[in-house]
C-alpha cells in the first residue's frame, strides 16, 4: 500500500514538472498565438486532469477539509491548497479573457497579461509547496 502511494506520488510530481515546463514554454511563445493557445490549453486541461487523478486516488478534498479544521492546522498544507484552488480559478479567468481576445477584444490584453503572470506565479508556488506537503 505504501509503495503504491509512493509510486503515485512520483507519477504526480513528474506530471506536475512537465506541466510547469510546458507552461513556461507556452509563456515563452506568447507572441506566437497559435503555439501559445495550443500549449496553454494543453497545460490547463492536463493540470485539471492531474487534480482529478489526485482526488480520485487520494481523496485530496477530504484531506484538505480535515486540514482546515485539524488542531493545529498544517499551515503549509493550507497554503498549498489555497494556491492550488487559486490557480484553477485563475485558469478560468485566463480562458475567459483569452477566448475574448481571440474574438478581437484586444483591450483585454493588459488584464490577460496581469492575470497570466499571477496564474504562472500561483502554479509555480503550488509546484514548490507540493514537495513539502505530506499527503
Amino acid at each position: 500500500m505504501e509503495l503504491t502511494k509512493e509510486i503515485t506520488g512520483i507519477i504526480f510530481q513528474t506530471q506536475s514538472t512537465f506541466i510547469v515546463l510546458l507552461m513556461v514554454y507556452g509563456v515563452y511563445f506568447r507572441k506566437k498565438r497559435q503555439i501559445h493557445v495550443k500549449t496553454m490549453s494543453a497545460v490547463i486541461i492536463w493540470d485539471i486532469l492531474l487534480i482529478l487523478q489526485i482526488e480520485l486516488s487520494r481523496g485530496a478534498i477530504a484531506k484538505a477539509s480535515d486540514s482546515m479544521i485539524k488542531a493545529p492546522p498544517s499551515e503549509l498544507l493550507n497554503i498549498h491548497i489555497f494556491l492550488a484552488v487559486s490557480t484553477v480559478i485563475l485558469y478560468g479567468v485566463m480562458v475567459f479573457t483569452g477566448r475574448k481576445m481571440l474574438k478581437g477584444k484586444i483591450k483585454l490584453k493588459p488584464i490577460h497579461k496581469l492575470v497570466g503572470f499571477t496564474t504562472v506565479t500561483a502554479r509555480l508556488l503550488t509546484y514548490i509547496t507540493s514537495f513539502f506537503v505530506v499527503a
